[in-house]
């Protein structure tokens, strides 16, 4: 019996390891029914579901198996894993402890724990496990990329190109690696792109694969000033990454009436007080537009701390209003949100950031949709500071249309979806500001990249902090970063990218058709 039930279990862990979920729910249901307490069965029944994005049969399965064996590392590790994505810090802790008692050497495991500590914010901590993952199982490639891009995170370029560069070595055909490697360092010449292009025709029917390589060559070829070769990727990229989401457009246009006819001023006089707590700084804004510059320039000041992108303010709202729908945005959700107590909201942000803001007086959460709660946050934390980043409309949308985003974003891989979801955006910050006037600051990414002395002194006084000399050298902080922009920011403000979207005029004319007919100038 227990042989059947192993041999069982293995064909349900490939059918999970080539991609087929069905196959192995199957054999989890069979698995289950000869042996409804096996450990093993009730972990597959758990990967299966974080496979699917079935989140609380997830929890139920991980909580089942350290039931049944307190001792089992890996279903603590998951545990932990998926309460650090769903902002339950506190309980991610715990699990974390739980693994540290038990002191795993398992690679996947360790992988696991590095995963969760990215999660929080601890690069540092995340890298040794990722490190210990390698030396447990060297040359795996999800190991050395996984550490790789902490590298990255953390400002150590070359260390983490040399480990792209191997995982090519002894892969060739790893996509996310050449696109890792793209990213890690700017193209002196063709050699790499050669590479691709042979790989492409090996990923015909692989669109991940092909998103990721199409984006690399876009990116080494704009790093060669090759302009139309890297435009012809760049759309094949994003036309093979439109296939692989789901993106409602008549959904976020209803979402976002919805938001501004609940949250107005008259809705913020009637609402009770929320927390007096000052120490949360927001960054806003569109993603690609300069808001990891603008955080990078607050939090060099000595009493700022950088939080990272954080999911808090989204999940205590999600978690307070109790809402079943699985969607991260519903006007269901905002309209439970409307009627919330704002002080209760407010401490359970807080509360959950407790372990990302650091010990300074201040913190930065640099989440940039965080501009669709600004009524939210306004009302559940009315000390907070609001900085939205304004950026050239074409510049703005083709910044996104050209990066390769994990799971956001999803109307940026179409030029029209990308600048009629610009639109909508551009609607929603002239209501906030119509609404609350006085209470968002706005910056201008081209006027800080241009001349940051002024703007930085003007931000800084905004926020009611001393000017400090350190804001000027904010790349050369030693601080992680986990966004898009980790290579860019290590390096002095600059204007490259101010007007590139003229080097692709002639084939973004759908976007700006789109921004022009909606009265929005173009930079």
């Amino acid at each position: 019996m227990a042989d059947g039930l192993q041999a069982l279990l293995r064909r349900g862990f490939d059918a999970l390891n080539r991609g087929d979920p069905q196959a192995a729910a199957a054999v989890c249901r069979e698995s289950l029914d000869a042996a409804p307490d096996s450990p093993q069965a009730h972990f597959l029944v758990g990967l299966v579901a974080m496979e699917t994005d079935d989140r609380p049969n997830a929890h139920r399965a991980f909580r089942t198996v350290v039931k049944l064996d307190p001792d089992n590392a890996a279903a603590w590790a998951q545990l932990a894993r998926l309460n650090a994505s769903e902002g339950r810090v506190v309980q991610a802790e715990k699990a974390l402890l739980e693994t540290r008692r038990l002191k795993p050497s398992d690679p996947a495991v360790l992988d696991t724990i590095g995963t969760v500590l990215t999660q929080m914010g601890e690069y540092d901590a995340a890298k040794a496990f990722f490190a210990r993952a390698n030396t447990s199982a060297p040359r795996t490639p999800q190991y050395m990329m996984n550490l790789a891009n902490n590298l990255v995170f953390l400002g150590e370029i070359g260390t983490a190109k040399s480990i792209f560069d191997d995982v090519i070595r002894t892969h060739p055909n790893s996509p996310q690696a050449h696109w890792g490697l793209a990213n890690a360092a700017k193209a002196t010449d063709d050699r790499h792109i050669q590479q691709m292009q042979q790989l492409l025709g090996r990923n015909a029917g692989n669109l991940r694969g092909q998103g990721f390589l199409n984006y690399a060559m876009g990116k080494e070829f704009e790093d060669l000033g090759v302009w139309p070769d890297a435009f012809a990727a760049f759309a094949a990229g994003a036309a093979a990454r439109r296939q692989t989401v789901e993106y409602d457009e008549a959904g976020e246009e209803a979402l976002f009436g919805v938001i501004e006819n609940l949250f107005t001023a008259k809705w913020l006089r009637k609402a009770s007080m929320g927390s007096p707590d000052s120490s949360p700084i927001f960054v806003l804004g569109q993603p690609r537009t300069g808001t990891t510059l603008i955080e990078r320039i607050i939090t060099s000041h000595s009493m700022v701390h950088s939080a990272g992108e954080l999911q808090q303010f989204g999940l205590s709202i999600r978690r307070l209003a109790q809402i079943p729908n699985p969607r991260r945005f519903s006007p269901e959700l905002f309209q439970a949100a409307a009627a919330l107590e704002p002080k209760r909201l407010g401490t359970a942000y807080l509360q959950s950031t407790q372990r990302m803001r650091g010990k300074t007086p201040r913190f930065v959460d640099k989440l940039p949709v965080n501009y669709m709660n600004i009524g939210l946050i306004l009302a559940a934390l009315p000390n907070a500071r609001i900085v939205h980043l304004v950026r050239g409309a074409m510049d703005a949308c083709f910044a996104s249309f050209k990066q390769l985003f994990a799971d956001a974003y999803l109307h940026s891989y179409d030029q029209e979806e990308m600048a009629r979801h610009h639109v909508r955006y551009r609607r929603l910050m002239a209501h906030w500001r119509r609404e609350f006037p006085g209470r968002i600051i706005n910056v201008s990414y081209e006027d800080t990249a241009r001349d940051v002395e002024p703007h930085a002194r003007s931000l800084i006084e905004a926020l009611g902090l001393d000017w400090e000399d350190a804001c000027l050298d904010f790349h050369t902080s030693s601080q992680g970063v986990a966004t898009a922009s980790a290579v860019q920011v290590r390096e002095p403000a600059h204007t490259r990218s101010i007007g590139r979207w003229h080097r692709y005029e002639t084939a973004l004319q759908p976007m700006v058709q789109i921004l022009e007919d909606a009265g929005i100038p173009l930079e």
